[in-house]
């Protein structure tokens, strides 16, 4: 009894961490606004894309981070409540300590999740007014293709590439 109990305490704080402790980084995505910035004019200009290249973009992960640390708390709590109970004589004092203790380790462990991610971007090169310029951005390569762009500023430093391709979409079975 015991052993499947710890086994099944140890699946289920396993299967909490891998799933949902990294951030997308759909937000920095270049079509993806924030509420703020909807029904808003913004300056609006074409740019001729030269080349599109694979990058890597670093972004925040610390929200997960704390999800992963509240969650494996509470999981670690109830499995060691459950555990504690289970032990010996199923006394309140042995719950209590393996719950503290499930929460302790839970807790501990949601902090491994890293503060920061990288999640798949892309670096275009472009021209603007005879002028050669890069940018970095979240997307997918096959959001965006060689010719006429749209670029979106929000702010004087800001260029947002809006994508110019779509990406096959695979077809249902």
């Amino acid at each position: 009894m015991r052993n499947g109990l710890v086994s099944v305490i140890t699946a289920v704080l396993g299967a909490a961490f891998l799933c949902g402790c990294q951030a997308t980084g759909e937000s920095y995505a270049p079509n993806v606004y924030k509420a703020g910035e909807v029904n808003s004019r913004q300056e609006a200009k074409t740019v001729n894309i030269l080349a599109i290249m694979p990058a890597k973009v670093e972004v925040d992960n610390s929200e997960q981070k704390r999800n992963a640390q509240l969650f494996g708390a509470v999981l670690g709590a109830v499995a060691g409540g459950m555990a504690g109970h289970s032990l010996g004589d199923r006394s309140s004092t042995n719950t209590a300590l393996g719950a503290a203790g499930g929460a302790a380790i839970g807790g501990a462990a949601g902090g491994l999740v890293k503060d920061k991610v990288l999640v798949d971007g892309v670096s275009i090169t472009y021209t603007d007014v005879g002028k050669t310029y890069n940018s970095a951005q979240v997307g997918k390569m096959c959001e965006f293709a060689p010719g006429l762009a749209v670029v979106v500023s929000t702010s004087e430093t800001e260029t947002r590439i809006q994508p110019n391709s779509t990406c096959p979409v695979a077809e249902a079975k």
